[in-house]
């Protein structure tokens, strides 16, 4: 698969460092990332690794769950730099951002109890037109 770095950018926290990298790879676990696609949309998204998941999953059954589930949770083989652009490469050919909500979208656009006029749903027609391919 060809890279598609013209058409996103992988926004990673402040403190994400190489110490920061190597701690996700061995907690399975990455939150506080975005990803800013070319027409400027910003989705935050979460990575998990199997393992953590299946913990986690685990220890919801524990206490009466039945699920994990978190908006714009990306499952990868490894939770490092790599892995991580990988998953973005291949989400875009399956025009994944489209269904999370664009928080640049959400920003500019309040909803109408906040003075705003605009709802939901617009932002995911908007950016359905907008994705370049």
């Amino acid at each position: 698969m060809t890279p598609q770095l013209d058409r996103y950018r992988v926004l990673f926290p402040d403190w994400y460092d190489e110490r920061a990298e190597a701690e996700a790879e061995d907690k399975g676990w990455l939150q506080g990332v975005r990803v800013e696609l070319a027409d400027g949309g910003r989705y935050p998204v979460h990575f998990y690794d199997p393992v953590r998941l299946a913990q986690d999953l685990a220890k919801e059954a524990k206490w009466g769950g039945t699920c994990v589930a978190e908006p714009g949770l990306i499952v990868v083989s490894a939770v490092t730099r790599d892995g991580i652009r990988k998953a973005v490469d291949q989400l875009l050919l399956t025009d994944y951002f489209t269904h999370l909500r664009d928080e640049n979208f959400v920003a500019r656009n309040p909803h109408p109890s906040e003075g705003g006029t605009r709802h939901a749903a617009d932002a995911h027609t908007e950016s359905q037109q907008t994705v370049a391919t």
